[in-house]
């Protein structure tokens, strides 16, 4: 598969290190789903595509599997490892934990202008959810959860949420296209968006709590029907 463009690879390495392209392009491509759990990744095609030698490509896989994106089988090969629920389970643990404590942190202090802004990404969000366009959806989610983690100014938190993202991400992508949940994390985000508008610490602490809880809630029914996506 095509994990990027020849030209922007090159403009990418120029930039940074090169096993910091290859993984940043990994860990997109598995995140996204454009790598599927359980996919075998062909390091030789890789370093063709993405024109690397094989150590920055060995560098990044190193990386990937320590974040357990990524699993090397001697003998056998590489592959995107298939999504432990177990890994899910304590990354919606640790992204309850600070996601809640920062909007109770945020809230007695929430200016207008930043709940402006917020409330445009989540009008931005239904327009995408009427024109069905799931990728701007996902983008403009993302973008909701950061910039209610950068109202907090802590990069220690965002780098956690962060971390805890790769795991959460690519069940948030599988569960996008299921009805009824794209209206439902609107209506979520908004109740968020109502308990910062009154300044309410306990209230949005409590909507965000919901709003999490209620995605796992989603996921466990979706293992439930596609079990070769997923380990215990």
């Amino acid at each position: 598969m095509s994990y990027s463009d020849p030209q922007l690879g090159r403009m990418a390495r120029k930039a940074g290190s090169k096993s910091g392209f290859v993984y940043e392009e990994l860990r997109s491509a598995i995140i996204s789903l454009k790598l599927e759990p359980g996919a075998q990744i062909d390091k030789a095609e890789l370093c063709k595509r993405l024109e690397v030698s094989r150590q920055p490509v060995s560098e990044a896989l190193a990386r990937l599997a320590r974040e357990r994106l990524v699993s090397v089988e001697p003998q056998k090969g590489t592959y995107v490892t298939r999504i432990r629920m177990s890994d899910v389970a304590e990354a919606a643990f640790v992204r309850e934990a600070l996601e809640v404590a920062t909007v109770r942190q945020i809230a007695p202090a929430m200016d207008d202008e930043s709940l402006d802004r917020l409330m445009l990404i989540v009008d931005y969000q239904s327009v995408a959810a009427a024109a069905r366009d799931i990728e701007e959806f996902y983008l403009l989610d993302v973008r909701f959860h950061a910039t209610l983690i950068a109202q907090l100014s802590f990069r220690r938190v965002a780098e956690g949420v962060e971390s805890a993202r790769a795991q959460t991400e690519r069940v948030r992508r599988l569960l996008l296209p299921t009805p009824g949940r794209n209206p439902a994390t609107i209506s979520e985000h908004k109740a968020i968006l109502a308990a910062l508008a009154r300044r309410d610490p306990a209230a949005a602490g409590e909507a965000m709590r919901a709003h999490l809880v209620n995605g796992l809630k989603h996921l466990h029914e979706f293992a439930a029907e596609r079990p070769d996506l997923f380990e215990p």
